[in-house]
């Protein structure tokens, strides 16, 4: 299926892109965050498991046990700290 990724703040500049289209074979968004961490270099260092990432699935933050579907958008984003 093909989903639309779209990465904010520090994770697009450290993948040095804000979105991309992905096929991909995933069913939740824990395997997709997997399969990208898979590719090594900027995705294993910015999308690691240990790193706290937030995701939204569809404009709506989500647990990273929600399912994907043909044409959702995935964004990724980093902690966020205010004042």
């Amino acid at each position: 299926m093909k989903v639309q990724l779209r990465y904010f703040a520090s994770i697009r500049e450290a993948l040095g892109t804000g979105s991309e289209t992905l096929d991909t074979q995933a069913g939740n968004l824990a395997a997709l965050r997997a399969e990208l961490v898979s590719r090594g270099g900027a995705y294993a260092d910015a999308l690691a498991p240990g790193r706290s990432v937030r995701v939204a699935l569809n404009q709506t933050m989500s647990d990273e046990a929600a399912s994907l579907t043909e044409g959702a958008e995935v964004g990724f984003f980093p902690p966020v700290t205010g004042g």
